[in-house]
Formats: structure tokens, sequence, C-alpha cells
């Protein structure tokens, strides 16, 4: 049975780790958080992701580590303090970079015996196991060919349909990864703008947004009306894009314009709400997490519009899951009318 380390098992390494134990792998992870390690190798730890929670009671070749040498951890600088490995081992990343870090990366640790591969994830939160199950794309920036037909290998035992398997140098997957985020951080900025556009004029803004998606061109995900982008990624790649334009000497104005639409938005959304509320209406809202169903409230667009109403002197009323009702507490306390889904 093959071993596999995954260093970091958090939200998306803990899903990841799971997938790997499912098809047959041995999997160590690794967490610096004793209590949570505790938790994963007690099966006592529960999660609002779909399907964790019954892949870690059915897992029986998955164990959790605090200790760094159970897989050679703690990512290039402690990896170099083993030394020179006698035989190759593969150091593969799948968290986010900024482009030019794998090739950096790679140096450093080539003398040491280990390759590196770039393998980003494409996943959503709320829908994490799934995403890794069934990919577009499994995007693979080798240093080592070998290493890279590797990783494609362990993907098409994880995956329950056939990928495109997408390989090219770290440095053009490290691109490719914010780009693509880049992408539909646009797309979501064009639909809404011209929304946004559609109502300011009285048109129909749900069917002119669908009949654009219609074309076959364009599609219809993420053509639709509603909040600006939002979450842990979304913003985060944009402006990665925009930023490492620059140090290009190439500005990206896409990614600039991207940024400005949606907090134009923001204000558009928020100015409609003053308009069409009275000011004793209690504007409601039924979740203000980033996703619908999601624990996170990072970079949340319906939460900044709450937030700015409720600033304005507005009541405003939220109903989210109780963990998300406790941390608004801690937030903004006294801020909004809150109550807990049932």
């Amino acid at each position: 049975m093959e071993k596999i380390g995954v260093i970091g098992i958090g939200k998306l390494g803990l899903c990841f780790a799971l997938n790997l134990e499912r098809v047959g792998y041995e999997v160590v992870g690794v967490d610096v958080n004793e209590e949570y390690v505790n938790q994963l190798n007690n099966c006592t730890y529960t999660s609002l992701e779909p399907y964790v929670d019954d892949y870690l009671q059915a897992a029986s070749n998955f164990r959790a580590t605090t200790k760094l040498s159970d897989v050679i951890d703690r990512v290039l600088d402690k990896i170099t303090n083993f030394g020179e490995q006698q035989h190759t081992r593969h150091l593969v990343i799948s968290c986010t970079t900024m482009p030019g870090y794998c090739d950096q990366a790679a140096e450093q640790i080539a003398p040491y015996n280990y390759t590196l591969t770039y393998n980003p994830e494409f996943i959503a939160r709320g829908n994490i196991i799934e995403d890794q199950q069934y990919p577009d794309q499994v995007l693979i920036g080798e240093t080592d060919d070998k290493a890279g037909a590797h990783v494609e290998e362990i993907y098409s035992n994880i995956c329950r349909n056939k990928p495109a398997f997408c390989h090219m140098k770290p440095l053009s997957a490290e691109i490719c990864k914010i780009a693509t985020n880049c992408f539909l951080t646009t797309k979501i900025s064009f639909a809404n703008s011209i929304g946004d556009l559609a109502i300011q004029a009285g048109a129909e803004y749900d069917k002119i947004l669908d009949a654009i998606g219609s074309d076959t061109r364009i599609g219809k995900q993420y053509m639709k009306y509603g909040y600006g982008f939002g979450g842990p990624c979304f913003p985060r790649d944009n402006k990665a894009l925009g930023l490492y334009g620059d140090e290009q000497n190439y500005e990206l104005l896409l990614s600039k314009a991207t940024d400005e639409i949606n907090r134009r938005h923001l204000e558009f959304q928020f100015q409609r709400c003053l308009e069409h509320y009275g000011e004793d209406e209690i504007i409601e809202f039924d979740y203000v997490t980033f996703k619908k169903g999601t624990p996170s409230l990072e970079e949340s667009q319906q939460l900044a519009l709450a937030v700015k109403l409720a600033r304005a002197g507005r009541k405003v009323r939220i109903k989210e899951q109780p963990v998300i009702v406790e941390e608004l507490e801690k937030q903004y306390p006294r801020l909004f009318e809150l109550s807990s889904h049932s």
C-alpha cells in the first residue's frame, strides 16, 4: 500500500487526505493543532463540509499527527534539516502560490533529493469532496516528468470522472491557477454590472443574463445576478494576478477593473436597499456567509452589505447557522437582530 503524507489537514487538506484514503492509499496527515489531531484520530471531529464526517468514520488507513518527521515536513527549511534523502521524495504543493515561488522552492530542495510539483486545487467550500472527485481539470506544474506522471496516476484513482490533465512548467501552472479564478471573478462582475445597468434602466435583468448565458461561447455558469464575489480564494487570486502583472511591468487592467466593479456593485446594492426599504422596516438576510451553507465570513459581500445598512441606521435581521450567529455576536455586538436556523 502506497503511503502519502498530507502536510496541512485543514478544510482542504483533510478532504484531500480522506479522498486519498478512500481509494486505497495509506495517509498520514500533519497539523500543528494537537487537540484537532486527537479529534481526527478519535473520530470525534465534526465538519459542516458534506461527506467529511462519513469518510472520517469509515477511514481505516488514515491517521493524523503533529510530528513533522512522520512525513518529512515543515515546509522547505525543515525539509532540508533532514538532510539528503536516500530515495527521491516527491513534494507536491497544493495551495495557491504566487508565480515564481515554486521554481525557487524546487531549487532550494533539489540538492536534498526532492522533486517539486505544483498541483493547486479548484474547489468550492461546501462542495470540496465532490469537487476533488469530479474536477474539470487537474493542473500539474512539474519539474520532473516522472513525478508529474505520478500525480496524474494518483488523481486517476481519486477521480470519478475523466478530467483534463494539464501538464506544464510550475511558473505556467501558477499563472494558470490565479488566471482561472480571475476569469470567474470577471464573469461574476460582468453579470452583476449588467444586472445593475438593467435595474437602473428598468429592464429585465434576469432575462437579459439568461439570454447572454444561453450563448454557448459564454455559458450560464456564474452568469447570474446577485452578491459580489467573496470568500477566501476569489478576491485573493484576482488581486494576486494584478500584483504579478505589475511585478512583470504589465498592468493587468482586467484584474483591477474587476475589483472596482465588485466594490461599485456593493454600493449599488446598498443604495437600492436604502431606497426600497422604509427607515422603520426590517431588512432581512437569510445568510451572510460568502456562500450559503458554508461556515466562512471571509470577504463576504452580503455581510458587508448588512454591516453598511446597519451602520447607516437601518434595522437588519440575520438568520444564520448557530456557529455563525455566535461569531457575528463577537464581531458585531448589538449591531444586528440575530437568530439561528432550526
